[in-house]
């Protein structure tokens, strides 16, 4: 290969690269950033407008009438109600003084026959035991002084009665007392004359009296105040000395709207209530006040007559819950 030749080729490569380089230039060097960056401000925007959507956007679902129905979704009206300032306390049945009574023998002898045993109802005057006296060597009869049930019964038949010895223990229980103690400041402001609910804690079976008393001294073992009420025990299930629980209510505060608690649930750290407008259940934030065992006070967020969802409200929060997560899908 001659000089000439290499030289050509060589130039011809030149202007080939600078053909290239040239090419190249032409275009605008800030115009792909540029638009990189208008891209970037649009998605940016874009996604600004969706989570601005997402946040305004209100969580709901719609819940067909019959399955809400099936799923015990009940709904009721926000109303003007009380608040109550209760205290729950705890107590003991009693007998009712005046309404047990022992069932004597008059005179010492050999108890010849029982006709009663413990948890036996008995009526005023009926023949409980006989006795042969060992001062007539008669046998007389001992009936009960009162109707009620046998507590208690210290005989044996061909035991021998001391005078004066207790054969029964009857007691009246179609009433009874309940003794409640009452501790601290509660003391200063629980009076005679306000409601208890009272319930048993076998069954939870729930009575309303009134507290009858304050007893002015104090219980030495537990030193707790004791508040006294009336009990009636018409079915014979409450029982002396079982324990039970008790409500004091010592006050009530009108509240311009209430819902029961079991209206309330939780989303995003904030307190809810589901409203329906036919089949179309709404979150609702509320501002919440006072509240006791079964209802709150609702400051702001709801109006009166509006429809809340009562029961299984948590039915309607994860049916929410699954709508909100499809679509994020």
């Amino acid at each position: 290969m001659t000089a000439s030749l290499i030289r050509t080729m060589l130039a011809a490569s030149l202007l080939i690269a600078l053909m290239a380089l040239t090419g190249c230039g032409s275009r605008d060097p800030a115009a792909a950033p540029a638009k990189a960056a208008a891209a970037d401000a649009d998605h940016a925007e874009a996604g600004h407008d969706d989570d601005h959507d997402d946040h305004d956007a209100p969580e709901r679902t719609t819940i067909a009438a019959a399955m809400a129905e099936q799923a015990g979704i009940r709904v009721a009206p926000v109303v003007a109600g009380t608040i109550a300032d209760e205290h729950d306390v705890q107590g003991l049945l009693t007998p009712v003084d005046g309404r047990v009574a022992q069932v004597m023998a008059r005179f010492p002898g050999p108890i010849r026959s029982l006709r009663a045993n413990v948890g036996d109802r008995v009526r005023a005057g009926q023949v409980l035991a006989s006795i042969e006296s060992n001062l007539s060597l008669t046998t007389y009869t001992v009936t009960a002084p009162i109707g009620g049930v046998v507590l208690a019964r210290q005989a044996q038949v061909g035991g021998v009665a001391g005078e004066g010895t207790p054969l029964f223990e009857i007691g009246d229980l179609s009433t009874l007392w309940v003794d409640l103690h009452i501790f601290g400041n509660d003391t200063q402001h629980i009076t005679a004359g306000v409601p208890v609910t009272v319930s048993r804690m076998t069954d939870g079976v729930s009575q309303a009296t009134t507290l009858e008393r304050v007893l002015p001294g104090t219980a030495t073992a537990s030193q707790s105040t004791v508040a006294r009420a009336t009990l009636r025990n018409d079915d014979g299930q409450w029982r002396p000395g079982a324990a039970v629980k008790a409500r004091i209510v010592v006050a009530t505060t009108p509240a311009a709207q209430v819902v029961p608690l079991s209206a309330l649930q939780t989303m995003d750290g904030k307190e809810v209530v589901f409203v329906r407008e036919g089949e179309t259940y709404t979150a609702r934030a509320v501002t919440l006040g006072a509240r006791d065992a079964g209802k709150v006070e609702v400051l702001d967020g709801l109006t009166l007559g509006e429809e809340v969802v009562v029961e299984q409200s948590y039915v309607v929060k994860a049916d929410i819950g699954k709508a909100g997560a499809s679509h994020e899908h």
